[in-house]
C-alpha cells in the first residue's frame, strides 16, 4: 500500500505524467484495429456499392439471357459481283446442322473444354484467373484469349451487334460480356444449364470448309453422321478448329497421297490437335476421365488425319469469295475474330468489286499454264479454254510446274477485279505440289525476284542518290562476306546506265543502286507502297533488291498500283457495298481512301517510263515480245517486270496499263494493274539445270494473254509525262553529259533540279599512228591523239568495287567472251552477242598497255684509207703494203650497231563465242 502511495506521490511531483510511452502505446493498440476495421469496412462498402452500381448501370439494356432458348440458325448472306446481279456464293445455310446434348459424347465435350475453358463446368460464366493470365500474356507479347465458353457464346448471340463490332467500345463490351455471362449462368443454373450453354456453343461455332456446327463439320470432314463414331483424335482435331477456322480448315491444309486426302502431321492444325490431347491427358477430362488412359491419348496423337472426298459448294470465284469473307470479318467483327455471326446469320447482301467477265478470262489463262500442259490431250483442253495451243505450252509438258495465280485491280480505286488464288479450286487432282484450294495470292509467302527492283530504283531516283542515267559497272564484285552475285546469264557488261540495267534486269547494278540509297530506306518505301513482310526489319541486306524477301502476291500488285497511281498508295478492297436483311447499309459504301504519297509523281513516272520500254520491241527485243496489243494489233503503253528467284521456285510477271479517261471509265475500262505467278504449292523447285524454266517462259505469256483478251476493245492510252520532268541528252554508255569524245547519245528523264553529270570517262592519249601503241620519241609513225576509255576512277568511293572493276578491265582489253573473275563470268558488250544497240563497244577502246617500238637508225658508211704523197725532200715514202691476195682491205672501222627492235607481243586470239539469245528473264 505504501508502495502504491509512493508511486502516486512521485507522479504528482513529475507533473502527473506516466512513464514515457506507456499510456500512448496502450491507446494506439486499441485505436489501430478499430481504424483498420473501419477502413476495410468502408472500402468493402464502397466496393460493394461500386460493384452493384456498375452491374446495374451496364445491365440495364442487356437482352434477356433466357433468349438462348430462341436461338435460330437460318439467315443467309449472299455475295454478288460488282453489278449486284451475278451471285457468287452464299454464307450461312449451305451446311449447318444442329445436334442435341444427348448426342454429344463426353470425350468430344472434354476436348472442347480442355482448350477453350477448363473451368467451364464450375465457373460462374467467366474466369477471373483466366482473364488475369491472358492479360499478363498479352503484356509479355504472347497474346491469348481469356474468354470462357459462356463469354464466347454471349458475344456471338446475346450482345448487341453494334456494340460487339465497335472497336471504340471494347471496354464496355467486355464488361457487359462478363455481366451477361453471369446472368446467363444464373438463368440456366446447375449442370443442366451448363449442358444447354455448351450445346448452343457447339452448334454455333464455324469449323471452316463452310461447315457450321460440330455435327456438320464431323460429316463434312470425316463422313461421320453420329458424333459417337468420332475417334478421340478426330474430336481433338475438331476442337482445334474454332480458334481460326480459315487457317485450320482441314481441306485447305490437306494434300493428296495415294488417292487419299491427308492432313500432314507437320501442319499447324494437327500440332494443335496434339496440344489438346496433351491437355486432356493432364487431367482436363471431367466427363470422360475414367474412360481414357495415357495409351488412348498417345494412340490418338499418332492417328493419321484422312478426310473423306470433298464436294465443296460450287461458288463462283471461290478464292475471291474467301477473300471477301475475310474482309467482311475485319469490317463487321473484332479484328482477328474466329467467327463473325453477322456473316453466318445476318442475311447480308454483299456487292463486291469482282468483274465477272474479266474473272473468267483470268481463270482460263491460269489453267492454260498450270493445268492444260499436264493433261493427256493438252490441245483439246486448250481449245476448251478458247486459247490457242502454242509452243510455250508444249514446253511445259515435261516441266515440274503445277500451279498458278493471277490478280488484277484498278490502281486508281483499289478495287480487285479478278482474283485466282490457285489454278483450279474444284480440281479433284490435288497433290502436294498442286493444292487448288490454297490461296497463293493472300496466304502464300512468295519471293518476287527481280519484280522488286523497280522499288529500289524508284527510291533512289526519289532520294536523288541516283538518276535513270547513273552509270554502274556491271562487274561481279565481292560485296562482303564472299557475296558475289552474278547476272542471270553470267555475263559482265561493264558500264551500264540505270535505265538499261532495270529494263534488262541486271542484278549487279541493282545491288549497287541499293548500296547508294540504303537497304532500310528501300525496305521502308516498299512497305509504304503496300508490301507486307514477315519481319519488321530488312534482314536480307543488299539481296533485298533481288526479291529474296517474301511477300504476298496481292500486296506486290498493290505496290505496283502505287507506282502506277503517280506514287500514291490507296491499298485494295474486295467489297463495294454491304446491305443488311432490312436493306440498310451494314457497312459504309466504299469510297477510295485519301491516297498517301509514297514516291513523288515525277519519280514514279520515270520508273514507269523505264518499265514501259520493256514492252517495246524496239527497245527490248526479249521482253518486248510480250507487248500488249489492242484488237487491231496496235501496241498499248504497258509496263512489265518479271522475276525468277534464285531457286527457281517462284515465277512472276507484274505490270500496268495507262489509266483511262472519264469516257473510258463509262465504257467499262479500268486503270489496270496485273500480277501473275507460277510455281508449286509446296514451294518446291520448278526449274533445274537440265530443264531450266524462267518467268519469261511461262508467267509472262499468262500475263500478256490475260491483258490482251481483257482489254481488246479498250481505247489506246499513253502514260502522261509531267511537265516538271526535264529531258536531256546523255552519253549512251556513261550517262554523263555528252562531251567531245561522245559517239552516241540518248535522251533521258530527270527530276526537276537534276540533270546529267559533267565528267568524262574517255581521255585523249597520244598514240603512234602506225602501230596504235603509246607514242614516244623515235616511234615509226607520227603521234596522233585518240579518245580511249578510262574507267579506273569509276565507283572510286567503293574500293572493293574499284578493285573488281580493274580486274574486269584487264580481261575486257582482250575483248568479249573472256572468262574470269570470282564466278568465272564472261566479258560482254551490252546487251549480249545477239543484241548490241550501241554497237560492239564499251564506248571506246581501252588505252594501249605498251609503247611503240623505236624506228631503226641507218648504218654509217666507212671512210677509205688515204694514199701518201711523195715527200717534199725528194725521198720516196715506203709504199703501203698490198695484201698478198691483191684485194683492197676492208675498212678497219666497225660500223655502229643499230638496236634491234623488239616486236610487241600479240595476245593469243580468244575465240568469239557464237551469239546466243539470252535466257535471262531477270532473277
Amino acid at each position: 500500500m505504501q508502495t502504491s502511495l509512493a508511486r502516486r506521490q512521485a507522479r504528482r511531483l513529475n507533473g502527473g505524467h506516466r512513464h514515457r510511452g506507456g499510456g500512448a502505446a496502450r491507446r494506439a493498440a486499441i485505436a489501430l484495429p478499430l481504424f483498420l476495421f473501419g477502413a476495410l469496412a468502408f472500402v468493402a462498402l464502397f466496393g460493394f456499392v461500386f460493384t452493384v452500381g456498375t452491374y446495374a448501370y451496364f445491365s440495364q439494356d442487356l437482352d434477356d439471357p433466357r433468349g438462348l432458348d430462341r436461338i435460330e440458325f437460318n439467315q443467309e448472306s449472299v455475295i454478288y459481283d460488282r453489278t449486284g446481279r451475278i451471285e457468287l456464293a452464299r454464307f450461312g445455310s449451305e451446311n449447318r446442322q444442329v445436334v442435341a446434348y444427348k448426342d454429344i459424347p463426353d470425350f468430344v465435350l472434354d476436348a472442347t473444354t480442355a482448350v477453350e475453358d477448363k473451368t467451364f463446368w464450375t465457373n460462374t460464366g467467366f474466369d477471373p484467373a483466366g482473364i488475369v493470365a491472358a492479360g499478363v500474356d498479352t503484356i509479355s507479347g504472347a497474346s491469348r484469349g481469356g474468354s470462357t465458353i459462356t463469354q464466347q457464346l454471349v458475344r456471338q448471340r446475346l450482345l448487341n451487334e453494334e456494340l460487339v463490332q465497335d472497336p471504340e467500345r471494347r471496354m464496355e463490351r467486355k464488361i457487359k460480356e462478363i455481366i451477361q455471362s453471369v446472368r446467363l449462368t444464373q438463368a440456366f443454373p446447375g449442370d443442366e444449364g451448363k449442358r444447354q450453354i455448351i450445346t448452343a456453343y457447339l452448334n454455333q461455332n464455324f469449323y471452316g470448309n463452310n461447315s457450321y456446327g460440330i455435327k456438320a463439320a464431323a460429316e463434312r470432314y470425316f463422313g461421320v453422321e453420329n458424333l459417337a463414331d468420332l475417334t478421340l483424335g478426330q474430336a481433338a482435331l475438331l476442337a482445334a478448329i474454332p480458334q481460326s477456322p480459315t487457317n485450320y480448315d482441314l481441306v485447305r491444309n490437306a494434300v493428296e497421297r495415294k488417292g487419299q486426302l491427308v492432313v500432314p502431321n507437320r501442319s499447324k492444325v494437327v500440332q494443335r490437335r496434339n496440344f489438346i490431347l496433351d491437355l486432356m491427358a493432364d487431367g482436363r477430362t471431367p466427363l470422360s476421365g475414367t474412360k481414357l488412359d495415357a495409351a488412348d491419348f498417345a494412340a490418338a496423337k499418332k492417328e493419321r488425319v484422312v478426310l473423306v472426298d470433298q464436294e465443296p459448294p460450287r461458288w463462283k470465284a471461290p478464292h475471291f469469295v474467301w477473300a471477301v469473307r475475310n474482309e467482311l470479318t475485319r469490317k463487321l467483327c473484332d479484328r482477328g475474330a474466329a467467327t463473325c455471326p453477322r456473316i453466318e446469320r445476318g442475311g447480308l447482301r454483299v456487292r463486291t468489286t469482282l468483274d465477272w467477265p474479266i474473272q473468267k478470262i483470268a481463270e482460263r489463262w491460269v489453267k492454260a499454264a498450270a493445268i492444260a500442259p499436264h493433261r493427256d490431250n493438252p490441245e483439246k483442253m486448250a481449245r476448251s479454254l478458247k486459247i490457242a495451243y502454242e509452243p510455250w505450252m508444249e514446253n511445259l509438258r515435261n516441266k515440274d510446274l503445277n500451279n498458278g495465280a493471277l490478280v488484277a485491280l484498278d490502281y486508281q480505286t483499289g478495287e480487285v477485279l479478278a482474283y485466282v488464288g490457285s489454278a483450279d479450286y474444284y480440281s479433284g487432282r490435288a497433290t502436294r505440289k498442286f493444292q487448288p484450294q490454297f490461296d497463293v495470292l493472300a496466304d502464300g509467302w512468295r519471293q518476287p525476284g527481280s519484280a522488286f527492283k523497280p522499288f529500289n530504283y524508284g527510291t533512289g531516283i526519289q532520294d536523288r542518290t541516283i538518276t535513270a542515267a547513273t552509270m554502274f559497272m556491271d562487274v561481279v564484285t565481292d560485296f562482303g562476306n564472299d557475296y558475289t552475285p552474278t547476272d542471270a546469264d553470267n555475263l559482265e557488261r561493264g558500264p551500264v546506265r540505270a535505265r538499261s540495267a532495270l529494263q534488262f534486269s541486271l542484278n549487279i547494278p541493282a545491288i549497287k543502286a541499293i548500296a547508294y540509297t540504303g537497304v532500310d530506306r528501300v525496305f521502308d518505301v516498299a512497305k509504304k507502297a503496300g508490301m507486307k513482310f514477315q519481319k519488321k526489319r530488312a534482314d536480307a541486306g543488299y539481296a533485298l533488291t533481288l526479291g529474296t524477301t517474301e511477300v504476298h502476291p496481292v500486296d506486290l500488285v498493290t505496290a505496283y498500283g502505287t507506282l502506277a497511281n503517280n506514287g500514291r498508295f490507296i491499298g485494295h478492297t474486295h467489297i463495294l457495298e454491304v446491305k443488311s436483311a432490312a436493306g440498310k447499309n451494314a457497312v459504309k459504301l466504299y469510297q477510295p481512301p485519301e491516297p498517301q504519297q509514297v514516291l513523288s509523281r515525277d519519280a514514279a513516272y520515270i520508273v514507269t517510263d523505264m518499265l514501259n520500254g520493256n514492252t517495246n520491241p524496239a527497245i527490248n527485243p526479249y521482253w518486248g515480245a510480250f507487248r500488249i496489243e489492242d484488237g487491231q494489233g496496235r501496241r498499248r503503253d504497258a509496263t512489265l517486270k518479271t522475276g525468277t528467284n534464285n531457286d527457281a521456285k517462284d515465277l512472276n510477271a507484274y505490270g500496268f496499263l495507262a489509266a483511262p479517261n472519264q469516257r473510258g471509265r463509262e465504257r467499262g475500262e479500268y486503270a489496270l494493274a496485273v500480277g501473275a505467278w507460277n510455281g508449286n504449292s509446296d514451294n518446291s523447285v520448278v526449274s533445274t539445270a537440265e530443264e531450266p524454266l524462267f518467268s519469261i517462259d511461262v508467267t509472262t505469256h499468262v500475263w500478256q494473254g490475260f491483258i490482251e483478251e481483257a482489254t481488246a476493245d479498250w481505247e489506246l492510252r499513253a502514260f502522261q509525262k509531267p511537265d516538271t520532268i526535264a529531258v536531256a541528252a546523255v552519253d549512251a554508255f556513261t550517262g554523263l553529259r555528252p562531251g567531245p569524245s561522245t559517239t552516241q547519245t540518248v535522251n533521258e528523264l530527270f527530276l526537276e533540279g537534276t540533270g546529267p553529270r559533267d565528267g568524262e570517262y574517255r581521255v585523249g592519249i597520244q598514240v603512234d599512228a602506225a602501230t596504235n601503241l603509246l607514242w614516244r620519241e623515235g616511234c615509226e609513225g607520227p603521234p596522233v591523239t585518240k579518245a580511249f576509255l578510262d574507267l579506273s576512277q569509276a565507283e572510286k568511293v567503293f574500293p572493293r568495287w574499284q578493285e573488281a572493276n580493274q580486274a574486269w578491265i584487264a580481261r575486257a582489253r582482250q575483248g568479249p567472251g573472256v572468262v574470269g573473275g570470282p564466278e568465272d563470268t564472261k566479258t560482254s558488250y551490252f546487251y549480249n552477242g545477239s543484241f548490241q544497240p550501241y554497237g560492239a563497244s564499251w564506248g571506246a577502246a581501252f588505252p594501249p598497255g605498251q609503247t611503240c617500238p623505236l624506228k631503226p637508225k641507218a648504218t654509217p658508211t666507212p671512210t677509205p684509207t688515204k694514199t701518201p704523197r711523195n715527200s717534199p725532200s725528194g725521198r720516196s715514202e715506203e709504199p703501203t703494203k698490198t695484201p698478198r691476195n691483191g684485194r683492197t682491205p676492208k675498212p678497219s672501222a666497225e660500223p655502229t650497231k643499230t638496236p634491234k627492235p623488239e616486236p610487241t607481243r600479240t595476245p593469243r586470239a580468244t575465240k568469239t563465242p557464237r551469239p546466243q539469245p539470252s535466257q535471262s528473264s531477270g532473277p
